[in-house]
């Protein structure tokens, strides 16, 4: 596989990929190279190059016609942004008849290679995307594109059996809906493969366009508070109901569905259909939908091994937190001060506590009555993985809470559908230790080093060395006494072994 130039790699240069997909193509351009790829230009044509491709054998005539302004238009924007470039084409022109002769036009107008992608890597790539964005993910990996159907195992950040199935919705739109022999035709690949069918248990992890666009229908007739699609849950039983339902839609059905465009919706029966046979073949317990795919497992597998191994969710909380903090950087110390505070926290919770951490300080930019909403609203729609909804609800909820914003009406109407009560406690109490520890040191490094706070004996005592007495301002033992209440303990303020009244703070 070709490697990224070592120099756009070292420089920090924008990493950019164009895919030529049998429905779509697409240009991703990311700021650099990194485990937490932030995507500075996204970008889609429908162009549906595979469009009756199952009936020709050939691209539609059209479709390239489109295709090509697009990645003209694509590789100029490249340029300009001086970005490293891929060029990838996936099943339509790896089937198509005159797929070479697209390509070599496409090579020959635009002077870059393209490389077209054997079914077997594009299974292995897009299940490395999904591996990069949820890193735990045990299951398989299926990628619905226009033209093909990939399916991968994938378990303890490693991938196993692969396939690559002739079914793509642009292949078979013309077919009438629940088509029984289509429906043959699906059953008897998905039972060929015998590691698809012992999914009981685990989960399908549901990657592609025609799928995220799914998991909206779902998202609108539940009235669900977070419109991303990545880390989507859905139970399975739940799923094959409605996957029934959509395959089956008449024409006039479709088009009342709002929040999907028209040729999405074109597809959606088709796409349904496949999702269904597969959740009733494989039982698995949960189809999760994952924004990750191709492009992400192209740039995933030009890391470093040591790379692969960092947190996406703290990498990409790093990036934004080191570019907008008002002082020095300083969540180390940060987080060895808030450990006697939470010495218990289970593994998960230690990585969302340092998440919230390294995101504290994102809204000092902000009016003041404005950013625990927009801390919290930032956070919550941010473009990051590695976190499923209540996670990620758990961290917008914390720093919003540093920001004492908890009480926010839309913050308390969204956390509430998202978190248990419990969960909300536990990320406000957090977000205002954190809090606390922004008003002792006014953000700037050192002055944690010499203060301490504990949890003992039905008190949180505030420890303070005579010379930070004064510290202890009002604000200060404001924002203590807070906590302690939300911590249900007393609070308490010791200055050398000297008590500190606070009742009147």
């Amino acid at each position: 596989m070709p490697r990224l130039k070592a120099s756009a790699a070292r420089e920090g240069r924008p990493i950019a990929v164009v895919d030529i997909g049998s429905n779509s193509v697409r240009l991703v351009a990311f700021e650099r190279l990194s485990r937490a790829p932030a995507p500075i230009y996204n970008e889609k044509v429908l162009c549906g190059l595979g469009r009756g491709l199952g009936d020709t054998g050939r691209l539609h005539p059209a479709g390239a016609k489109l295709a090509m302004r697009t990645i003209k238009r694509f590789l100029a924007l490249t340029q300009a942004m001086k970005a490293e470039v891929d060029v990838v084409a996936t099943a339509a022109v790896r089937d198509a008849e005159d797929g070479a002769s697209f390509v070599r036009q496409i090579e020959r107008t635009c002077h870059v290679p393209v490389r077209v992608i054997a079914g077997e890597e594009e299974a292995h790539l897009s299940a490395l995307g999904a591996i990069s964005a949820i890193p735990e993910a045990s299951g398989i990996v299926g990628d619905l594109g226009g033209g093909s159907l990939e399916l991968i195992e994938v378990a303890k950040g490693g991938t196993g059996a692969h396939a690559t199935l002739p079914f793509g919705p642009l292949r078979s739109v013309h077919r009438p809906r629940r088509d029984p022999e289509l429906i043959r035709q699906v059953d008897q690949a998905v039972e060929a493969l015998p590691w698809v069918r012992n999914l009981a248990g685990k989960t399908f992890y549901a990657v592609g366009g025609a799928w995220r666009s799914f998991a909206r229908v779902h998202m609108s007739r539940t009235d669900y508070p977070l419109r991303v699609i990545h880390q989507y849950a859905m139970p399975r039983r739940e799923a094959e109901d409605l996957a029934q339902l959509l395959s089956g839609l008449s024409e006039s059905s479709l088009q009342k569905i709002r929040g999907v465009s028209r040729r999405r919706l074109e597809t959606l029966p088709f796409a349904s259909l496949i999702l269904e046979r597969i959740l009733r073949l494989g039982q698995p317990s949960k189809v999760v939908f994952c924004a990750f795919g191709l492009r992400e497992g192209l740039l995933f597998s030009r890391l470093t091994v040591k790379a692969r191994k960092q947190d996406p969710l703290l990498a990409a909380a790093e990036d934004v937190g080191r570019q907008g903090a008002r002082f020095e950087f300083f969540p180390d110390e940060l987080s060895r001060w808030l450990r006697p505070i939470f010495p218990r926290t289970a593994r998960d919770d230690q990585r969302l506590q340092r998440g919230a951490v390294l995101l504290a300080d994102i809204g000092w930019r902000v009016h003041p009555d404005y950013r625990a909403r927009t801390a919290f609203l930032r956070i919550l729609h941010a473009p990051i993985v590695g976190v499923d909804h209540a996670e990620r609800a758990f961290v917008a909820l914390a720093v919003c809470a540093r920001y004492r914003g908890e009480e926010d009406e839309v913050v308390s109407a969204m956390t509430r559908r998202l978190l248990p009560e419990e969960r909300r406690s536990q990320a406000i109490q957090l977000g205002r230790t954190i809090n606390l520890a922004f008003a002792l040191s006014g953000g700037v490094p050192g002055l944690l080093r010499g203060v301490r706070l504990t949890r003992r004996d039905r008190h949180l005592t505030l420890h303070l060395p005579e010379r930070h007495r004064e510290l202890a301002g009002d604000l200060v033992l404001r924002r203590l006494k807070k906590l302690a209440e939300s911590l249900d303990l007393k609070a308490r303020v010791l200055v050398g072994r000297t008590p500190i009244r606070i009742e009147a703070a």
